[in-house]
């Protein structure tokens, strides 16, 4: 087996850091984990985590968006199923479920949230990731508005924006995240039902749109 090139190793060495650290701060939490135990438990040395991150915050800021890719990669992987539109929406809900405050993670959200906000780079970071989530949930409702047949006419028409339906989605899920968070018991039934109503609102759509030709 050829041995692995500088910039190989280099990125392993950084995939296997993120891993180990995205397990350790959802455990632990940003200020509970440490940067020493990080590179331990991934067989690396402390000087290894500088080579490849400025400092934790640097580490917790990749680990964050490591996990918002994994989380829109898996409501995507929903939504492009051939299965029936009904069928989807119930996986959608039954990914709420379990993701939707999710405790380590909007714990660790919650947390780097709070201790970055007089960072300017580091918040426009935090900011960023949710712009790129509104914009791949607006991706994935306009890819079942056109599955639907909904025109831009049609959208325009019920005066509500792909855009403004992908906020009502988010903002629904990370309310209810951040409220589930601190207690578990309470219910993720009005992220489904966001979910129901804009689904349901661009499936009327597409029945108008249907019925005009």
């Amino acid at each position: 087996m050829a041995s692995l090139t500088r910039a190989e190793r280099q990125a392993r060495t950084r995939a296997d850091l993120l891993q180990v650290a995205q397990q350790r701060f959802l455990a632990d939490g940003y200020t509970g984990a440490s940067l020493d135990a990080i590179a331990e438990a991934a067989g690396y040395s402390k000087g290894a985590v500088y080579s490849n991150f400025t400092d934790k915050r640097s580490l917790c800021a990749a680990v964050l968006d490591n996990i918002h890719h994994q989380k829109v990669a898996e409501i995507e992987a929903i939504v492009a199923t051939d299965a029936p539109l009904a069928d989807r929406v119930e996986r959608i809900n039954e990914w709420l479920e379990h993701t939707v405050g999710d405790v380590g993670w909007t714990r660790l959200e919650m947390e780097f949230a709070a201790g970055v906000w007089r960072d300017e780079e580091l918040a426009a970071m935090e900011i960023g990731l949710r712009r790129d989530m509104k914009q791949q949930v607006a991706a994935m409702l306009q890819t079942l508005a056109t599955e639907l047949g909904v025109t831009d006419e049609r959208i325009a028409l019920a005066q509500m924006s792909i855009d403004d339906m992908a906020e009502l989605v988010l903002s629904t899920g990370i309310g209810l995240g951040i409220q589930r968070a601190v207690d578990p018991t309470v219910s993720v039934a009005p992220a489904v039902d966001a979910v129901r109503l804009v689904v349901g609102m661009l499936s009327m759509l597409g029945g108008a749109a249907s019925g005009a030709r």
